[in-house]
């Protein structure tokens, strides 16, 4: 059983952590799944007893604020995992949802199976708690940005950390590819789509950086940098 699923940690991270053979097509096959662009993978209430792994796909975790504001907790890729409270409640539930922005393949791993394995393997047991500081560290980075900074510096900010993160570097220009919509980029940055799109476009119109649906274009990374701090 425990075998199903570790095929998935060899390909992202985890990979210099623990070193196991992978399984046939079949195998592979039983543990993923597919979710059309627009579907919840799980939603607030639902039994947090599985955490998921992105293969491939984009999604966003959030949560519904008491006006009934969408509020974006995380927006995650290739290689990210999600619903890792399974790990710390069990059968707890789900206080969050998560939404796939686009067609996204993951692997599903049952909470029970996941803690066998992190006792019988010390250096995944550090991975995630390596996983778990971060992601707490990034939301305190969040919220320090919403108290102390405005809305363009918020918008910036996601920029250039969403260019050092998923960014490929093509000479001295960054690219990133498949680039949020205006709305998605406000709900994450606690600011509004006319707000996003009023900023991207002075940095677009300062050459800064290009964009459309497809791709952001980063012109001058340091640049960018460089206008938080003007902020």
């Amino acid at each position: 059983m425990e075998g199903q699923h570790l095929w998935y940690l060899e390909n992202i991270d985890v990979t210099d952590i623990i070193s196991l053979n992978k399984l046939d097509e079949a195998m592979q096959g039983h543990s993923r799944k597919q979710i059309p662009k627009g579907d919840y993978i799980y939603l607030p209430d639902q039994h947090a007893d599985k955490l998921y792994f992105i293969t491939e796909g984009k999604v966003k975790i959030g949560t519904m604020g008491e006006n009934g504001k969408e509020i974006t907790k995380a927006l995650l890729g290739k290689g990210e995992v999600f619903g890792e409270l399974a790990m710390m409640t069990g059968e707890g539930k789900r206080t969050d949802f998560a939404h796939a922005l686009e067609d996204t393949e993951i692997c599903i791993i049952p909470a029970t199976e996941m803690k066998s394995l992190l006792k019988e393997h010390n250096a995944l047991s550090l991975f995630f708690m390596k996983l778990m500081g971060s992601k707490v560290l990034e939301m305190e980075h969040r919220l320090e940005s919403l108290v102390f900074k405005d809305s363009r510096s918020r918008i910036i900010e996601y920029l250039v950390d969403l260019t050092e993160k998923r960014g490929q570097r093509v000479g001295y220009e960054w690219v990133v590819r498949n680039f949020l919509t205006h709305q998605e980029i406000a709900n994450y940055t606690a600011t509004s789509r006319q707000t996003v799109t009023t900023v991207l476009n002075e940095l677009r119109d300062a050459e800064h950086l290009t964009f459309n649906r497809k791709r952001l274009l980063i012109r001058d990374l340091e640049k960018l940098k460089s206008e938080v701090r003007k902020s």
